[in-house]
C-alpha cells in the first residue's frame, strides 16, 4: 500500500526540483533495441533510425511528430507540371560534422548510391522512379523521374534517404557523420550511444549539451532503471503492465500515442503449407486478437485485419474478414488436406510483443492441430535467418516503417508473396496525386492482401512512453522509429 503523507510528498518534490536541475542541459534517453550498426541507408533495423534519425542525419524532407512531412535539408521545391521534375533548393550553410559543406553533389551521391543496382539500403524501391539526379548549381539539385511518384516527398523523408557524404560513407557504421544537430562521441557496445551537441548546426541549436542513448532489452531491468531514475525516459517501454504504477507516480509523465508498427503474425507464403491460401486463411481464423492484445500487452494495441495503420484515413477495418473461428479454421486445414495438423516453426525476436504474444499464438494455433515450434531469436539472428535467409515457417514483429504496405509489391521480401494485381495497383498509386484517388487504391491494396491472408494481422503496437515529468517535447506518437532530442528541454 503506498502512504500519501505530507513528509513523504515533500521529499518526492525536493528530489524531482533536485533531478531538474541536475539534468538540465543533458538527457538519458533509453530504448529496448541496440542497433547492429548506425548507417540508416544500409540496414533494416528500426533500431538505428530510432538513434540515428533527425539527431546525427537528416534528409531532405522530414517527418514531423504528428507525420506530416515537411522541409529539412531542402528549404523548397518546385514540381513540374507534368510531375516528372522535382527542383530542391537546399539550406544555405549546411555543412556536415567534420567541416565539410553539404551541397547538392553530396544530394545526387546520396541519391545514386540509394538507388544504384549495387545498393544495400534496404528501402531501394522508394527510389526506383527516380531516372536522373543532377546537380545544377551547389545549392540546386534536380531529380528526373521514369514516371509520376506522389509518394517522393514521403519517401525522402525516410530515415533510409538522409544525405551523407561521400568522403565518410565508408565508417558511418561505426562513425557516423551527418548533417544534424548531434555530432556522435561514442558507442558502448551493450550499453549505450553518446551524442554531443553540434556547435556549427545550421538550424536552431537545441537547447541540451549532450545525450545518452541507453539500450534495457530486459523489461524488468527496464522497470527498475526508470523507478530509480537512472534514465529520464523511455521510448516505447516494454513492459506494458508497469504502466499503472507510473501513472499514479507524479514523478512520471506517461504519453500513450501510436506507432506505425503493424504486428504481423508473418508468414512464409513460398514454404509449404502456407503456400496455400486456405492454410493461410485458417491461421487468420485460429488466431484470438483480442486475447493477444490482453494477455501479450495487457490491453495496449488496436485490432487490425490489413497492413495499414488504423489512424491513417485511408484505413478499411477488414477485422472481421479473419474473425477468431477455431471451427473454421480446422475445416479450411481438412479442406486443404490437413485435416490432422502440421508443425512449423514460430521464430521470436526479442521485444515483449513478440515473446509473449508469442506464446500465445502458440497456444492458439495448437487448438486447431498446428503444431508451432517456438525459437527465441536474437535480432541479428532474426534479420539473417529470417529476414534475409527466409528459413522460417512464422514469425512475429512490428513493421514500424511508415505506411509501408509497398513491401507486398517485393516477390523477395522475407514472406514471398508474388501477386500482379497488387503490384499494378501499386504502381498506379505511385503514378497518382490525386488525394482521392490515392485513397481509393490504398484501400484496393489493403483489401487484396486481406483477401489473399498473406499474413496473420494481430494489432496496431502502441506507443508507451515514459518520462520525467519536467521534460518536454517528448513524441507522443511514432510516425517513424525516433528519439528526437534536439525537440527536447526541461521545464524550469
Amino acid at each position: 500500500m503506498k502512504l500519501k503523507k505530507p513528509f513523504v510528498a515533500a521529499v518526492s518534490a525536493l528530489g524531482l526540483m533536485a533531478g531538474a536541475a541536475w539534468a538540465k542541459d543533458t538527457v538519458t534517453y533509453a530504448t529496448q533495441l541496440e542497433p547492429p550498426h548506425l548507417d540508416p541507408t544500409g540496414g533494416a533495423a528500426q533500431a538505428i533510425d530510432t538513434v540515428v534519425y533527425l539527431n546525427i542525419f537528416e534528409g531532405l524532407t522530414r517527418f514531423t511528430p504528428d507525420g506530416a512531412v515537411v522541409p529539412l535539408l531542402a528549404k523548397s521545391w518546385e514540381i513540374s507540371e507534368d510531375g516528372m521534375t522535382y527542383t530542391f533548393k537546399l539550406q544555405d550553410g549546411v555543412t556536415f560534422h567534420d567541416g565539410t559543406a553539404m551541397t547538392a553533389e553530396d544530394v545526387k551521391f546520396s541519391l545514386d548510391r540509394a538507388r544504384a543496382e549495387d545498393s544495400t539500403n534496404a528501402q531501394k524501391s522508394l527510389f526506383s522512379t527516380i531516372a536522373d539526379v543532377k546537380a545544377t548549381e551547389p545549392q540546386t539539385v534536380v531529380v528526373t523521374l521514369s514516371e509520376p511518384n506522389g509518394s517522393l516527398l514521403f519517401n525522402l523523408a525516410w530515415g533510409d534517404a538522409v544525405i551523407v557524404a561521400q568522403e565518410s560513407v565508408e565508417t558511418l557504421k561505426t562513425a557516423p557523420v551527418g548533417t544534424g544537430p548531434y555530432r556522435f562521441n561514442e558507442w558502448v557496445q551493450g550499453d549505450r550511444v553518446e551524442l554531443v551537441r553540434n556547435p556549427n548546426y545550421w538550424g536552431e541549436i537545441p537547447e541540451l549539451t549532450s545525450a545518452t542513448i541507453k539500450f534495457i532489452s530486459d523489461p524488468t531491468a527496464a522497470f527498475a532503471a526508470m523507478m530509480a531514475e537512472d534514465i529520464d525516459a523511455f521510448d516505447n517501454f516494454p513492459a506494458p503492465e508497469n504502466m499503472v504504477q507510473f501513472e499514479a507516480d507524479p514523478r512520471f509523465q506517461v504519453i500513450i500515442g501510436s506507432t506505425e508498427g503493424e504486428t504481423i503474425l508473418s508468414t512464409n507464403n513460398a514454404q509449404a503449407p502456407f503456400d496455400n491460401p486456405k492454410v493461410r486463411e485458417a491461421l487468420a481464423h485460429a488466431i484470438d486478437r483480442n486475447a493477444i492484445i490482453d494477455g501479450a500487452m495487457f490491453g495496449y494495441g488496436t485490432p487490425i485485419g490489413t497492413h495499414f495503420a488504423p489512424h491513417n484515413p485511408a484505413y478499411v477495418d477488414l477485422t472481421a474478414q479473419s474473425d477468431f473461428d477455431p471451427e473454421k479454421a480446422r475445416a479450411l486445414l481438412a479442406e486443404a488436406g490437413l485435416s490432422d495438423g502440421f508443425e512449423t516453426t514460430l521464430h521470436l525476436p526479442p521485444p515483449a510483443y513478440a515473446r509473449r504474444g508469442g506464446e500465445i499464438v502458440a497456444a492458439q494455433l495448437a487448438q486447431v492441430g498446428i503444431k508451432a515450434e517456438i525459437i527465441n531469436v536474437e535480432w541479428a539472428q532474426w534479420l539473417e535467418t529470417v529476414f534475409k535467409g527466409k528459413t522460417f515457417g512464422l514469425t512475429i514483429v512490428s513493421h514500424t516503417e511508415p505506411m509501408d504496405i509497398g513491401i507486398y509489391t517485393r516477390p523477395d521480401y522475407y514472406f514471398q508473396y508474388d501477386n500482379p494485381d497488387l503490384q499494378g495497383v501499386m504502381n498506379r498509386l505511385n503514378a497518382t496525386t490525386d488525394p482521392d484517388k490515392r485513397t481509393e487504391m490504398l484501400q484496393e491494396a489493403q483489401t487484396i492482401i486481406a483477401d489473399d491472408y498473406v499474413n496473420g494481422y494481430l494489432f496496431q503496437l502502441a506507443k508507451l512512453g515514459i518520462a520525467k515529468a519536467g521534460l518536454q517535447g517528448v513524441w507522443a506518437n511514432a510516425p517513424t522509429a525516433a528519439i528526437e532530442i534536439g525537440a527536447l528541454s526541461w521545464a524550469e
